[in-house]
């Protein structure tokens, strides 16, 4: 009996997390560039927010793909953020910012409040695309695969069309 009561709540949980976890945080972001944004003003554009570290060698790898994206997805209504994790050190995420050319936003997440925002972000690097609505509609640990984020971009752009 205890054990069916404790996986009837465990099953409640995950559920409404999930549901909750639908909706896109509704918070501000602040960028190395030292302009800010609120995910909320940014409701009819795509988004895509991926957390990430400059000693994350998956990371730094998937900085090239996230360029691409932004060159050729920003003028369409694309808006980017990379989400540097608590721990990594700002002048670290600076000169990363340099060294790799980044034209994207960079935030820093200094107090871990984004991350836990998104969920308890820990694993790096983590990307959620938010589509028009503000409803995450994609999320994925790892290095996404560059091919199917640009299919997911252009068609929840394509939507915003119509």
């Amino acid at each position: 009996m205890k054990i069916k009561l404790f996986f009837t709540l465990l099953l409640a949980t995950l559920l409404s997390s999930q549901a909750y976890a639908s909706s896109a945080p509704n918070i501000n972001l602040k960028t190395i560039r030292n302009t800010q944004v609120s995910l909320q003003e940014l409701q009819g554009k795509v988004v895509l927010i991926t957390f990430w570290a400059s000693n994350c060698k998956s990371c730094l790898a998937e900085i090239e793909d996230l360029k691409s994206l932004y060159q050729d997805y920003h003028k369409q209504g694309l808006e980017l953020f990379a989400v540097s994790m608590y721990y990594d050190r700002p002048n670290y995420v600076v000169a990363a910012s340099k060294n790799y050319k980044i034209p994207y936003d960079i935030v820093l997440d200094l107090r871990g409040g984004i991350a836990k925002a998104f969920g308890q972000v820990e694993l790096i690097p983590t990307t959620f695309l938010i589509d028009t609505t503000g409803e995450i509609v994609y999320q994925t640990t790892g290095i996404f695969t560059l091919s199917d984020m640009q299919m997911r971009i252009q068609s929840l752009l394509n939507k915003q069309k119509d």
